[in-house]
């Protein structure tokens, strides 16, 4: 593996109704922890809430946009449409059912995919998700379980899993995903295809579904924004960026996110990517003791902070 291949999954950014309400769902329910209650740095009257293991290890985000006024997405082809989490194993599935059905949770029964067991749920939005198990899994290790979750660590979320992309075009995607990338096409089970980075396993792969039948999905909250990719710094991600402007994909140039830099792109239709560096991380600016209780703004918005405050619907994020 060389220096600048993609690493493997970095982040997952989704839109919520509430932000109190998701901070409950993946805080109590799924016992995540949330390391960084901050602003969407292109929208400040948005809340941006990080979701990850114990210490905000690359590879574990799940973030959250909550944009005022915005509508209920709908789910359909040409989206990022379901969200995988890892857990250690077959037993863990059986656990988070009855955890599920305890907290009135939605769920499909617990399945099959490409060998690995997996349980699809829902939240409140009717954001799609599947608890993948890694039994069967090797390759990127995951995350390690926050310490003060509610779940216990032998059965805890350790990272972001396999993830489906809905597209009508899956040769289109799948050929950025190989011939830019760097993935390579593993298998294919009916209509879904499975990718992978480098030997990387559950945390670095993704499946393309292919669909004519289902309606263009439509953005909102309930719905995935965009799904980043690793990349170990910044020296990698500048060739990144050159390498994605050659192959001439609609992209954003530099980032600079504070937390980490970054590189967008239109991989398809519908579906946004990010390239993201590993680091600095979420704990430049506070203690791990205060993560995820204030608000914290980067150097570059705290000039703004009395008006950025002024627009926010406060809430408590202390653990419940």
């Amino acid at each position: 593996m060389e220096k600048t291949d993609l690493i493997g999954l970095h982040h997952i950014t989704a839109i919520t109704s509430s932000a109190p309400k998701i901070f409950h769902f993946m805080t109590t329910i799924l016992g995540l922890h949330l390391i960084k209650k901050t602003v969407n740095q292109d929208d400040v009257a948005t809340y941006h809430l990080y979701f990850t293991d114990d210490m905000g290890t690359a590879g574990t985000d799940l973030t959250f946009f909550d944009f005022p006024g915005i509508a209920s997405g709908h789910y359909g082809k040409n989206s990022i449409s379901r969200v995988g989490f890892r857990v250690p194993n077959d037993v863990a599935l059986n656990y988070w059912k009855n955890r599920f059905e305890q907290y009135h949770i939605k769920t499909d029964s617990i399945q099959e995919q490409f060998g690995a067991k997996v349980l699809p749920f829902y939240d409140f939005d009717q954001q799609r998700y599947q608890l993948v198990s890694d039994e069967h899994n090797s390759g990127l290790p995951g995350g390690t379980p926050y310490r003060h979750s509610p779940v216990p660590n032998d059965v805890a979320i350790s990272g972001l899993g396999p993830t489906i992309i809905t597209v009508s075009q899956p040769d289109h995607l799948g050929n950025i995903l190989t011939s830019v990338m760097g993935f390579t096409k593993l298998e294919s089970q009916g209509s879904q295809t499975l990718y992978e980075l480098h030997d990387g396993g559950h945390g670095a792969q993704v499946i393309i579904e292919s669909s004519l039948i289902l309606p263009d999905s439509i953005q909102g909250y309930g719905s995935v924004h965009h799904m980043a990719f690793r990349t170990p710094d910044t020296d990698s991600l500048k060739e990144w960026i050159q390498r994605i402007q050659r192959a001439g994909l609609h992209d954003s140039g530099f980032v600079e996110r504070f937390y980490f830099q970054s590189e967008y792109f239109r991989a398809a239709p519908g579906v946004l990517f990010e390239i993201a560096t590993d680091g600095p991380g979420f704990l430049v600016d506070e203690t791990y003791e205060e993560a995820g209780i204030h608000l914290e703004l980067p150097p570059f918005l705290e000039g703004q902070r009395a008006a950025i405050e002024a627009n926010l619907i406060p809430f408590n994020s202390e653990e419940e």
